[in-house]
């Protein structure tokens, strides 16, 4: 008799760090029957949909204060629950993972209504908001720092890491990298995440002729937001609004300029990327600076705020580290001490345990 996938409903919406370790978990459930669940307009239209049935709610976070758009974002997470319960029935889903998020409040008080496990992931070193006040009501909180554990009392809690796409596992990964970069020069990567950070890449044009003039290659993921991305042009530079294979570039690079995004963090610890952090300075409760102490915690990498960094404090940093090979390789090795290759394993191992209990 063939046996019916397990049903599992998948919901991870917004940028990479939410919807990135979702699609790796989700490669190591192959035999389940997995649906997903987003919103429109974000990251995941674009890469989900190849793959898995995507269904959209329309889902907003809270602003400050009390007022009519709150009513409307109160109207529209009542509208989402409901909508999200008649999926999971007419599904006949058997569980739900999420990332957190916006996302996670109708979708975990839609499948606790209906008495389904939910297992949620929170990637950050300080839990947000949503995980803070719903993991109580989760099956089980699996986190992607340790001592993200420490803020969430009430809550069953399971260090996994973050998972990494595949990619970044393969064997000969910088092999693949396609890009024009002598073999012997040190390389410098300068990225802000899915969604590109133009702060950053202001100081970084001011600085790269020093960088230049020092031997390094840049190569600048600009996002595509940033008016003065092409404005930057010398035979060293490579400026692109985004790259598909960051996993061949992380392990080429001699070190990553760059947020401190949950994801971005786990990636170039696999790959043994030394770093100069930057967190985005309007992030939800500065929990890019929690990430970041992490790493710096260990030695991996170097920590400014932005609103106190200037071009030349970065300029000369980078130049130390450039004349100091050996610091980048004992942050480099620092990295990779912290890494969870096998995260996704380890998640999926946990989903198929709390889902067929």
């Amino acid at each position: 008799m063939v046996q019916t996938p397990i049903r599992l409903l998948i919901a991870a919406s917004g940028t990479g760090g939410h919807v990135f370790p979702a699609i790796a978990l989700a490669e190591h459930l192959s035999d389940y029957h997995i649906e997903w669940l987003g919103v429109p307009n974000r990251l995941e239209t674009q890469l989900v949909p190849k793959h898995y049935r995507l269904n959209t709610i329309a889902v907003e976070g809270f602003q400050q204060g009390f007022g009519i758009s709150s009513l409307r974002t109160l109207g529209k997470l009542i509208g989402s629950i409901l909508k999200v319960r008649k999926l999971l029935q007419q599904g006949q889903f058997q569980g739900v993972f999420t990332t957190g998020g916006y996302i996670a409040g109708p979708v975990v008080i839609a499948a606790r209504s209906l008495g389904l496990p939910v297992i949620l992931h929170e990637a950050n070193a300080l839990p947000g908001k949503v995980t803070r006040f719903f993991g109580p009501w989760c099956s089980i909180v699996a986190v992607g720092f340790e001592v993200a554990s420490g803020y969430l009392p009430r809550v069953k809690t399971i260090y996994t890491s973050t998972p990494v796409r595949s990619q970044f596992l393969e064997q000969d990964i910088e092999a693949s990298l396609d890009l024009p970069i002598p073999e012997d020069v040190p390389v410098i990567v300068v990225f802000g995440g899915s969604q590109g950070a133009v702060g950053i890449n202001k100081l970084v044009r001011q600085c790269a002729n020093a960088w230049f003039d020092a031997g390094a290659w840049v190569v600048h993921l600009t996002g595509d937001q940033d008016p003065e991305a092409d404005t930057l042009k010398h035979q060293q530079y490579i400026c692109l609004p985004f790259y598909n294979n960051m996993a061949a570039l992380l392990r080429r690079a001699n070190l990553a300029i760059t947020r401190s995004g949950a994801g971005s963090l786990t990636e170039m610890a696999v790959c043994g990327t030394p770093a100069i952090l930057i967190p985005y300075p309007f992030a939800a409760e500065d929990h890019q600076t929690y990430n970041a102490k992490v790493f710096t915690s260990v030695g991996a990498a170097s920590l400014f705020q932005q609103s106190e960094l200037t071009a030349e404090v970065l300029q000369s940093k980078v130049l130390y580290l450039l004349q100091h090979p050996e610091e980048l390789q004992k942050m480099g090795e620092a990295a990779k001490a912290i890494a969870t290759p096998e995260s996704a394993e380890k998640l999926a191992q946990l989903v198929r345990e709390v889902v067929e209990r």
